[in-house]
């Protein structure tokens, strides 16, 4: 069993604030949506988080409708679900290769993080090879790969898989309204 763990906001965590923002003030207990399988059992959360395409990666393995049930059931009454989900169900017509590469750090501690998309033909799913270059030794090296398959989730489908799971008052907010790059979703668990 995974203890949960305090949840204590962050600027660089928009996921966490929004929480925070809905909650008030306090400490709180987060659980990631990945470990909710093994805090089975363990006693009732504030918050379980999602990060950016784990739903979507979810979605195209048909895990996303019972981690959504598991993520409801390790909530306590009234505690939140928020998940950021990118929506590219209109890319998926135009099937880009990559989105901008994302730079983080400064001079010596500088990080290069590269998405490549490979869609497939239907534009319903994309495999995505993320790549992350670190400079060492005064050249850019490949300090890790990860490839995953997606598939594309709309907003409609979203809120339909949260409905299903039984969360109540879903509710998407823009990058603008919560401060993350993609669109977040916040739904409740019921009393």
């Amino acid at each position: 069993m995974t203890a949960a763990q305090d949840l204590v906001p962050l600027p660089e965590d928009p996921l966490t604030e929004v929480a925070a923002a809905v909650l008030g003030d306090g400490p709180r207990s987060v659980l990631d949506l990945l470990d909710v399988a093994r805090h089975h059992g363990g006693p009732p959360v504030d918050v379980v988080r999602a990060s950016d395409d784990l739903l979507p990666r979810l979605a195209h393995e048909n895990a996303l409708s019972p981690a959504l049930l598991l993520a409801r059931q390790a909530l306590r009454p009234g505690g939140l679900f928020v998940a950021a989900v990118p929506e590219l169900d209109k890319l998926g017509r135009l099937r880009p290769t990559a989105p901008p590469p994302k730079v983080t750090g400064r001079g010596g501690d500088r990080q290069v993080t590269v998405q490549l998309w490979d869609w497939s033909p239907d534009g319903e799913s994309y495999a995505l090879e993320v790549v992350r270059l670190v400079r060492a030794e005064g050249a850019w090296q490949v300090a890790n790969t990860v490839s995953t398959r997606h598939r594309v989730l709309s907003s409609e489908q979203v809120s339909a898989e949260l409905a299903a799971a039984g969360f109540a008052a879903v509710q998407r907010l823009t990058p603008a309204e919560c401060g993350h790059p993609l669109p977040v979703w916040v739904a409740v668990a019921p009393a």
